[in-house]
């Protein structure tokens, strides 16, 4: 452990340049009595480190001790400084992994490619949460983890939509992070299956090894298996019209795909508004969603739809004026 923090405060201070005890014990969580240890560490291997006193003061390598990673250019080196530590990384606990590997590469580029790196931060972020995602509760993602890199089966506990509580044990493929939500791909009897992380009532790692699959190809299945998740979601259509300035709109609310409908719609009418069949859920959701839109989405079919959409329109009207 001593040595890649010993390893880790090189690179800080080849990367940030002359930085004080303090700084140092922050950024390693250590204290700045470990810090003077460190330094003395490495003092005595004979790496050229300095010392200067006072409030301006602090650590710093002499500038000929540097190493360069050669080989990248502009853009990618941009690139590697957008790299952030996204949430999902953080909860699977290896975070202080990648955040030393990308000061490794940091400290081992030259000056006039490193001196972009506080620029790159402050132009930059990457959230991988969606609006109003409430942080999950993930006691189970560390040793689903474990299992993975051990390739050993997991016993799972998990409730039905219908209330049941099973028990199985499962092979685990992989783990899957979408919008910061945690998904377990595991096999069952050579069936894949997927369970949302938080949702599992309990997982243990058994002694009993599998052999994961090498034709199995984790991105693809899970793009498959989206695309059909997608599909068996969609149980209700509806014909509508669509107001000129709500159409740039439909694509943030019901995906990209959205634009090739939006392109293959028929000719506006007079007042600019197109015709649309949109796909919902259910008819609850296809209402409740229509009636968000306000005056940017008009019911065309089928007419329960648009009668519901009308009587819950009343009743807001009647709520606040009256």
């Amino acid at each position: 452990m001593r040595a890649d923090r010993l390893l880790s405060l090189l690179m800080l201070l080849q990367s940030r340049g002359q930085m004080t005890a303090q700084e140092l014990a922050k950024e390693l969580e250590v204290s700045e009595r470990t810090i003077y240890r460190d330094i003395d560490a490495l003092s005595v291997a004979g790496v050229p480190i300095y010392g200067e006193p006072g409030p301006e003061g602090g650590y710093a390598l002499l500038n000929s001790y540097r190493t360069n990673l050669t080989g990248l250019t502009e853009g990618e080196v941009r690139a590697l400084f957008m790299l952030s530590i996204p949430a999902p990384l953080a909860e699977l606990g290896v975070s202080q992994e990648l955040r030393a590997a990308l000061l490794k590469l940091s400290a081992a580029l030259p000056d006039s490619q490193r001196r972009d790196e506080a620029k790159v931060r402050q132009r930059f972020h990457l959230d991988s949460a969606w609006w109003h995602q409430g942080e999950e509760h993930l006691p189970h993602l560390p040793t689903i983890h474990d299992a993975l890199w051990q390739d050993r089966m997991l016993h799972i506990v998990y409730r039905t939509a219908v209330g049941i509580q099973l028990e199985r044990l499962v092979a685990p493929y992989g783990l899957v992070a979408k919008a910061g939500v945690w998904y377990l791909v595991c096999a069952r009897n050579e069936t894949v299956h997927v369970h949302r992380v938080a949702n599992l009532l309990d997982v243990q790692v058994t002694d009993e090894s599998f052999a994961h699959p090498a034709t199995f190809e984790l991105a693809r299945f899970w793009n498959d298996w989206c695309r059909e998740y997608e599909s068996l979601r969609v149980r209700f259509t509806a014909v509508v019209r669509v107001a000129p300035g709500f159409i740039p709109e439909l694509p943030r609310r019901f995906g990209h795909q959205m634009h090739e409908k939006i392109a293959q719609a028929g000719p506006p009418d007079e007042e600019g508004w197109i015709r649309l069949e949109l796909s919902f859920a259910s008819f609850e959701d296809a209402r409740d969603r229509i009636l968000s839109f306000g005056r940017g989405v008009e019911v065309l079919e089928p007419r329960a739809l648009q009668r519901s959409v009308l009587d819950y329109a009343e009743q807001i009207i009647n709520l606040y004026t009256h």
